[in-house]
């Protein structure tokens, strides 16, 4: 399987309880993404996002961008590595 894009994105601030994952789901529908978005126990919102640079940068903007009056802080890492994931989930 051919390398992709992978970023590991946590999203600090008032960013659960307030429907954040699920407006991810949403937004990763717009995208050819896979990967998933999930509660940390810290507070935090992570989020895994795997395929083409363009797209997985794009989403993550529309994301925080969809979200930015919940969010405080935004860290992002990316690298590419083998396809892990298929299709986008809350877990």
């Amino acid at each position: 399987m051919p390398d992709v894009h992978h970023e590991s994105v946590f999203f600090t601030g008032h960013v659960q309880g307030v429907g954040f994952r699920y407006t991810v789901l949403q937004v990763a529908r717009e995208y050819e993404v896979a990967g998933y978005v999930s509660n940390r126990t810290d507070g935090r919102v992570q989020l895994e996002a795997e395929g083409a640079p363009q797209e997985v940068s794009s989403f993550v903007e529309a994301v925080q961008e969809k979200m930015h009056g919940y969010i405080r802080k935004v860290e992002r890492s990316g690298r590419r590595r083998p396809a892990e994931f298929q299709g986008f989930v809350i877990k």
